[in-house]
């Protein structure tokens, strides 16, 4: 009896065997990266996404990032520009990583001038090829045909569509601190490669802080713009932005060259 009472109690002693990798010490594996990755089509799909948590934003003032819409995504911006312009750009999450997308200029749409036009509608288009990591960034390849500020004399924008572009994106030493470096080409004939170096701030999904340098290729040509986003709601963002700062003179068809104020409204859903 006292035998049986022995090995009761040294069985009793005994711990439990280990049931998870933090029991025996081991290192559990940590959550995927959300850098830049791509959101899924709805809130309840990804674990690690907290309600109400904007969206990665797919562009930033005139430049773009490596983020795009969820499969099954749409997104409507309506930027309001000098002399009463306005831009309307819509696009679509047609397949997974890819996006397409339309615009259209409209100048002097606002006021009293009667002297509105429509212009020819341009097109967009994204692919995200690689995630990326916390220490290789992700790239995306697109075409953008939508120029600024029209030119009638010309029958041009006197800012270039950005054409064919590479993007990457990283998120730098601060958290929410971001780069998104871009190589485009924007006329074949004279296969000139321009840049854009724009850093975002990301201030707990509530607001943005954003700056450019676009279109570098040479110090007179190239742009600083900077600005704040505002995160209304998950969906919903409005962008108040200064382009241009710096420039002086005047275009060829004689409108100031800069700089240039521009308030912008974007939402975006999915169906």
């Amino acid at each position: 009896m006292r035998r049986r009472l022995f090995l009761l109690a040294v069985l009793l002693s005994v711990p439990a065997l280990p049931s998870s990798a933090a029991e025996t010490g081991a290192p559990e594996p940590g959550p995927p990266s959300r850098l830049f990755s791509i959101k899924p089509k709805r809130a309840a799909e990804d674990p690690e996404r907290l309600p109400g948590s904007a969206q990665p934003d797919t562009d930033l003032i005139d430049v773009p990032t490596t983020a795009v819409l969820d499969y099954g995504g749409y997104a409507a911006k309506t930027r309001f520009f000098s002399h009463g312009g306005m831009l309307q750009h819509v696009s679509f999450g047609v397949f997974h990583r890819l996006n397409i997308g339309a615009s259209l200029n409209v100048d002097r749409l606002i006021g009293s001038d009667e002297t509105t036009r429509v212009r020819a509608p341009n097109v967009q288009a994204k692919y995200r090829f690689f995630d990326g990591d916390h220490l290789i960034p992700s790239f995306a390849v697109g075409f953008d045909g939508q120029g600024y500020l029209y030119n009638r004399d010309g029958k041009r924008y006197n800012n270039r569509h950005r054409g064919f572009f590479v993007v990457a994106s990283q998120e730098l030493f601060v958290p929410g601190l971001e780069t998104h470096p871009v190589f485009n080409i924007s006329d074949f004939d004279s296969n000139s490669i321009y840049g854009a170096i724009p850093l975002s701030l990301n201030i707990r999904d509530r607001a943005a802080l954003m700056a450019e340098w676009d279109n570098i290729s040479d110090w007179s040509t190239s742009r600083i713009n900077a600005g704040l986003r505002v995160y209304v709601t998950p969906g919903l963002h409005i962008d108040f932005a200064l382009r241009g700062i710096g420039q002086g003179g005047r275009f060829s068809d004689d409108t100031v060259r800069g700089p240039e104020r521009a308030v912008q409204l974007s939402y975006r859903g999915n169906f």
